[in-house]
């Protein structure tokens, strides 16, 4: 017998709205009568116990010993234990307008309402990689959240930049005070010497960026100054 088309059981009477909700819908197919059977799923225990060849004719041959040995002394207090994380880290996806040499406007932080340069997303934390120049504004390379950025349509070229990473931010540890002279002596805080390594790295790429930058007086101005609102401008009519 040939097959004849017929109407859907729900229609739609404007978009969005159906005629039926969903639980006349529910009752209409006669879905709670239906039985549910769950396959049972198959119990794969570990094995606790293993077979030991005893050598020797009168000793049995074999004896069954436990795969975990029981151990010897017993904690006295339940010592917690944390809980297994079953998260994957995955590659944060970067927004379309975000590109290397996008001018970005920060929005928090330190340096916010400072216009830098993106550089790279770092492969690690998936953090943007930002620089003033500090030669210009005085931001250096930082790690900035694409959450607290506006992209512009401003963009330069930007190049030779594989060797940052997330283990260029790691701060040293501090050795620890041992003796109560040290903890007590008066004026004992100095302010910490930037490191050499780091501040070479931040010259070199201040120095191919500042070249691009000079080219173009405008762009120059633009990276200096800083992000405002006035009176009369609205956020949501600008275009960046």
């Amino acid at each position: 017998m040939a097959r004849t088309n017929h109407a859907p059981r729900n229609s739609f009477l404007v978009p969005g709205i159906t005629r039926y909700s969903r639980s006349v819908i529910y009752s209409k197919k006669a879905i709670y009568k239906r039985k549910k059977t769950p396959q049972p799923k198959p119990e794969t225990k570990p094995a606790q116990f293993k077979t030991v060849e005893i050598k020797g004719d009168k000793n049995g041959k074999e004896r069954f010993i436990p795969v975990h040995k029981a151990p010897r002394f017993y904690p006295a207090e339940d010592v917690p234990v944390p809980k297994k994380s079953r998260k994957l880290n995955k590659t944060t996806k970067l927004r379309a307008s975000i590109t290397p040499g996008t001018i970005l406007i920060l929005l928090a932080g330190r340096f916010r309402g400072k216009r830098v340069v993106f550089l790279k997303q770092l492969p690690g934390s998936g953090l943007l990689l930002v620089t003033g120049p500090y030669k210009l504004n005085g931001v250096p390379l930082r790690r900035v959240n694409q959450a607290y950025v506006i992209a512009t349509t401003t963009k330069i070229n930007v190049s030779g930049l594989d060797k940052f990473d997330d283990n260029y931010f790691k701060r040293e540890k501090n050795a620890k005070k041992s003796t109560e002279e040290e903890f007590f002596k008066e004026g004992e805080k100095k302010k910490k010497e930037f490191p050499a390594e780091k501040a070479t790295f931040q010259k070199e790429v201040d120095k191919s960026l500042v070249a691009t930058i000079r080219k173009d007086i405008d762009l120059y101005h633009y990276l200096r100054s800083r992000f405002t609102l006035t009176k009369g401008v609205f956020p949501h009519k600008l275009k960046f």
